[in-house]
């Protein structure tokens, strides 16, 4: 167990690593809100779906309610505060890149739905699909400005002017 400056630590070293791809505090905190709603809904559905006498649906199920622990345990390790090694694996995760995370929570969230394509299979794992796009949209970075972007095509028309008079220049 660590203690109050493993926390510290933690929190600055997530802040320091979320600066380094452009992400704002305010994205970052939704995109833990919605790991978190997703966590609750993949649990809750997968409840349901373990009320059932179909095997795949209870498949189903276990998965879901193992990809709320994971999303709780990565995005909330407080939640997790009976796991021993809860805020080393969240450190780990912390680390990983946006587009990282954006292929793991996604590729979790789909797991159950082909296992059993059901209306709560799906709409279970939407919020915890949802948190993966999120983190995915991060990892694309910020829009550029309309100055930049004004700018960039200024240079570029620049360029194509001085190839075009340096080879009227040359067939002279």
């Amino acid at each position: 167990m660590s203690g109050p400056g493993g926390a510290a630590a933690s929190s600055v070293s997530s802040a320091s690593s979320a600066q380094e791809e452009g992400m704002t505090w305010w994205y970052r905190w939704l995109c833990r809100l919605s790991g978190v709603l997703g966590a609750v809904s993949c649990a809750v559905s997968g409840l349901f779906s373990c009320i059932t006498v179909h095997p795949l649906n209870i498949a189903a199920g276990v998965w879901m309610i193992t990809n709320a622990f994971i999303l709780l345990l990565c995005e909330a390790p407080f939640c997790c505060q009976f796991v021993e090694s809860a805020n080393t694996v969240a450190e780990k995760v912390d680390r990983l890149r946006s587009w990282q995370k954006a292929v793991f929570y996604c590729g979790m969230a789909i797991g159950p739905i082909v296992i059993s394509l059901t209306l709560t299979t799906l709409l279970g794992n939407a919020i915890a699909f949802a948190t993966g796009v999120l983190y995915g949209l991060s990892a694309l970075g910020k829009k550029g400005s309309a100055i930049s972007y004004a700018r960039i095509q200024q240079q570029k028309q620049q360029a194509d002017e001085e190839k075009l008079t340096d080879t009227l220049e040359g067939g002279l």
